[in-house]
């Protein structure tokens, strides 16, 4: 008889939230279910993004933009 049960995985270890019934010993398969972690969207910086007194400016995503490698013999233009 199959049975499902929730349960945590955490630092290695299954955690689950209730034993199974009439079950002492058995071959198990663990799927692992999205993350919240993975849920979230990654996006690239963004204007004012970071908290704090002093702001990104124009400046700053000027020198973050990439413009090529130089020495890679590629022509970036």
């Amino acid at each position: 008889m199959l049975q499902s049960i929730e349960g945590l995985y955490k630092h290695g270890q299954i955690e689950l939230t209730e034993l199974p019934k009439d079950i002492s010993e058995s071959r198990v398969i663990i799927t692992f279910l999205e993350s919240k972690k993975e849920q979230i969207k990654k996006q690239p910086m963004q204007f004012g993004m970071f908290a704090g007194n002093q702001q990104s400016t124009e400046a700053d995503f000027e020198i973050a933009e990439f413009n090529g490698d130089s020495e890679d013999g590629l022509d970036w233009s």
